[in-house]
Parts: structure tokens; C-alpha cells; sequence
């Protein structure tokens, strides 16, 4: 079975109507783990079918939004394992002892 087989399967499986530019596909998965970090390979492109899917994309749109993600993964500047500046990793007091049941929040 090659990967055409196996797409023609998979949407059969998924009672989905796609078609599929596989070299697109691979390439920019390619570009995204070289360029961010492995796993962001099945995220990216999983995110770009998203997003084809939410503008029900013709094939010119799909190209379109591969592109950007491509260009963004291209450009992408942070290195593996870098920490993410809004990540925060202040001390979480333990107050399991303490009530909190008269405790108001903010919706």
C-alpha cells in the first residue's frame, strides 16, 4: 500500500471527501519540525487542515495557508526547548488546610 492508498482508506474511514496534496502536506511538516520542533510537524499541518476545513478552502486557499504557516515556521527564531516569556513559574503556596468555601471569583 503507498500513501495515496492509505489517504483514499483514511477519508473512506472518516467518511470525509478530501483531496489531498500530499507533497504539500510533507513539506510543510518537513519545514516545521526542521524549523520549531519535531512535534510541531503533525500540530502545524493538523492546524492548517483546521483552518481549510473552517473556510470550507478551495485548493488555491489551502496553498495560501500552508504558505503562511510555512513562512512562520521558516522565520521561527526560538530554539528547542526555550521557555516561553509568558510562561510563569512563580511558587504555588499549599493551602490545602486553608476554607475556601466563602470565596468569591471573578467570571
Amino acid at each position: 500500500m503507498n500513501l495515496h492508498d492509505w489517504i483514499d482508506e483514511l477519508c473512506d474511514a472518516l467518511d470525509i471527501d478530501a483531496e489531498v496534496d500530499e507533497a504539500l502536506v510533507l513539506d510543510l511538516a518537513k519545514v516545521a519540525a526542521d524549523n520549531v520542533v519535531r512535534p510541531a510537524a503533525p500540530i502545524t499541518t493538523f492546524l492548517v487542515g483546521w483552518a481549510a476545513g473552517s473556510a470550507d478552502a478551495d485548493t488555491e486557499t489551502v496553498e495560501r495557508l500552508a504558505a503562511r504557516a510555512q513562512t512562520l515556521a521558516e522565520g521561527w527564531d526560538r530554539p528547542p526547548g526555550a521557555r516561553d516569556e509568558d510562561d510563569v513559574d512563580d511558587e504555588v503556596p499549599d493551602d490545602r488546610d486553608v476554607d475556601h468555601s466563602d470565596d468569591e471569583y471573578d467570571e
